[in-house]
């Protein structure tokens, strides 16, 4: 009797495949009010790969990555027009050019976009109909409604990768923590159990055409491609 193949057993959840529960406590986002905030901790989160401050806002407390140069205590500004490190603005009051982070793609959605550390995007463009192009890390724009919000700075924690991996151990608690399995092995590396590729016997490759409605166990390949063989010139 076979078993559950790799991505059966992942999408199905057990002891072997599942993220740290406790890792994923603190969301971040931005509280509705407007106001001056403090600084009330800078600390780690297994979540996430920069190190996130604890604000209060009035009644409210919210969580950010931090910025680089941030300190306990520090007072920050949500709304308004002054470009200061940590202060939450909107895009239409950001001045072109200034480096931003943990950014809104809807207005109030609390920041979907460039939350990893020692990342930052740019404000490239202010549009007639009130759209802001936005350079992104990998140098395209995108087009975000002007009252969508974003920290002005940095993320901390640029050289979290310049750390080398001393044992494989580390590299496998780290993707751990995410739910990544590593390390990932070729198709036709594993067992025939493991995977509709699997062994390899006598390098007879089976067809990696798959339909798109197979099970996600056998969703592996080439997923309802569109055509198939060599093209014609």
């Amino acid at each position: 009797m076979g078993k559950r193949i790799i991505s059966q057993a992942r999408g199905k959840g057990s002891l072997s495949y599942q993220a740290r529960k406790q890792a994923f406590i603190y969301r971040i986002g931005y509280p509705i009010v407007s106001g001056n905030g403090e600084v009330l901790k800078i600390f780690h989160s297994a979540a996430h790969s920069a190190p996130l401050i604890k604000v209060k806002v009035g009644k409210s407390i919210f969580f950010n990555p931090a910025f680089n140069g941030v300190i306990r205590g520090q007072s920050i500004v949500l709304g308004g027009e002054e470009c200061s490190p940590g202060n939450v603005i909107s895009l239409k009051n950001i001045p072109v050019s200034t480096n931003i982070f943990n950014i809104e793609c809807n207005p109030g959605d609390g920041g979907k976009m460039i939350r990893t550390s020692g990342s930052s995007a740019q404000l490239n463009k202010k549009y007639d109909d009130g759209k802001i192009g936005i350079l992104m890390p990998d140098r395209t724009e995108i087009k975000l409604d002007g009252d969508c919000r974003a920290t002005i700075g940095v993320i901390a924690g640029d050289g979290r990768k310049q750390k080398p991996m001393m044992k494989a151990g580390v590299h496998h608690y780290k993707a751990k923590a995410r739910n990544k399995l590593w390390p990932r092995t070729s198709a036709v590396g594993t067992n025939a159990v493991d995977h509709p590729f699997g062994s390899g016997r006598g390098k007879r490759i089976k067809s990696k055409t798959m339909k798109r409605n197979a099970p996600p166990g056998r969703r592996v390949g080439h997923i309802s491609p569109s055509r198939t063989g060599r093209k014609k010139r």
